[in-house]
């Protein structure tokens, strides 16, 4: 038996724990709305976790991150720029990637608030390994459970949550980043499918993907009435990466350029209906954003984990560096705006599970919760470095790997000003009101 395979078994025993229950699903009424109720649904038989599964779940991903992701590979994944490719096996085998799964098809049906709880401590041990694992596990995967058919999810969910395929999401292009609708890409059918041809670009997992979810314009004068959703093999003739990106930060979390030149998709992999892409787009948007809150507060935690140690054991003038109140002050700072984020999002996926039977998804919610804790993360990077002093700014100390992780998070899903916006359409729209400030 594998060292992890005691860990899956923990888990699914958790969730066999659930009972059946049917969900209802109502569709997306606008673009901006700011209450979604039951437009995606939880795995069959999903039932809330308790607060000891939960600790429970916490403390079995903290035991596979100290040992399949010590700082060491944390490191070596950063500065070499490449996804240790056999995590993915490792996760699958740990339970980790089909958290929000159906266990028909592998998965745990433990729902978001214990998708969070893994995304958190595996950010801790490493912010770019974790990203893909959110790429594959939420963008990817849990798109497949919110809108596949029964023959899709049997077709693609297996290999995917046992980590024998990579999943990624392809939806940005050169040209078409928050402004979404405006891509290029299209899909023109054929007698017996469609074939896509256009670029995508910063396709996290795009370099290893087996499978990617890409959006494609079937109607392109109808704007975002003209959009499908597409799951395209790679290994399809006329898909290639066109070359692997070079990051800032998030580096090991392979991301690409991906060129689809008349790529043949067939009609059953078209993933909810044709040109309705949006949808599909909208009702995963809000959870990738919830999940991937987590990210920040697991940097926060590593933030906080390497200054705390450092700067009660790093003396000037014959006493601890924590003895200093300013010192103190950004310790406290830290400390605080973790607990404050961690609060926010946690709060927003419990009230989605324990509200299973009728889920309530509210848009300026799951922006709200990436938006405070991407800056927050962001500003104990620094604080990190500060606290370090001169080794902070010294690449063997992950003080600058975590405040380089933790600025994609107020880029990517959105950019912290694009979900300031999306938060005051929310309340626009519940208001009455549109952009020109008339009533509807």
């Amino acid at each position: 038996m594998s060292a992890i395979a005691p860990c899956r078994a923990a888990l699914l025993q958790i969730s066999r724990s659930a009972t059946v229950s049917t969900l209802p699903r109502s569709a997306v009424t606008s673009r901006w709305v700011q209450r979604r109720n039951a437009s995606t649904k939880h795995p069959k038989g999903f039932v809330p976790p308790s607060q000891a599964d939960l600790d429970e779940l916490r403390e079995r991903t903290i035991e596979f991150a100290r040992r399949e992701i010590p700082n060491e590979l944390a490191q070596q994944v950063d500065h070499s720029n490449e996804f240790p490719n056999e995590m993915w096996k490792k996760m699958g085998e740990a339970g980790f990637l089909g958290i929000t799964a159906d266990e028909d098809y592998g998965g745990l049906a433990m729902g978001y608030q214990a998708h969070c709880t893994v995304m958190e401590e595996l950010s801790r041990a490493s912010g770019s390994i974790a990203l893909s694992y959110a790429a594959h596990s939420q963008l990817c995967i849990n798109q497949l459970m919110l809108n596949g058919n029964d023959e899709q999810k049997a077709r693609f969910l297996p290999g995917l949550i046992s980590g024998e395929k990579v999943g990624a999401l392809a939806m940005s292009e050169h040209s078409a980043g928050s402004d979404v609708v405006s891509m290029k890409m299209t899909a023109k059918e054929t007698s017996d499918g469609y074939t896509l041809s256009g670029t995508k670009m910063w396709i996290t997992n795009g370099p290893d993907a087996h499978y990617v979810i890409v959006y494609a314009k079937t109607d392109p004068d109808a704007g975002s009435k003209g959009m499908t959703a597409f799951i395209v093999d790679t290994s399809a003739s006329g898909f290639s990466v066109a070359r692997k990106l070079d990051k800032l930060g998030m580096r090991g979390s392979n991301t690409g350029e991906l060129v689809l030149d008349n790529v043949h998709v067939p009609k059953e992999n078209i993933l909810g209906q044709l040109n309705k892409g949006t949808r599909v787009l909208m009702e995963g948007l809000d959870l990738e954003r919830l999940v991937l809150s987590a990210g920040p507060l697991g940097l926060m935690k590593a933030a906080l984990d390497v200054t705390l140690p450092y700067v009660h054991e790093r003396k000037q003038f014959d006493v601890p560096l924590a003895s200093f109140q300013l010192v103190q002050g950004k310790l406290a700072d830290m400390y605080t705006k973790h607990r404050a984020s961690a609060a926010f999002t946690y709060s927003v996926a419990r009230a989605i599970d324990e509200g299973h039977e009728a889920p309530e998804i509210r848009t300026q919610d799951c922006a709200g919760a990436i938006l405070y804790a991407a800056e927050r993360a962001t500003e104990c990077g620094m604080d990190a470095i500060q606290c370090l002093g001169g080794m902070g700014y010294m690449n063997e100390m992950p003080a600058g790997r975590i405040m380089r992780d933790a600025k994609l998070y107020e880029i990517g899903a959105g950019t912290s000003e694009v979900r300031r916006m999306v938060i005051g359409r929310a309340f626009n729209k519940e208001f009455g009101v549109t952009r020109a400030g008339l009533t509807v």
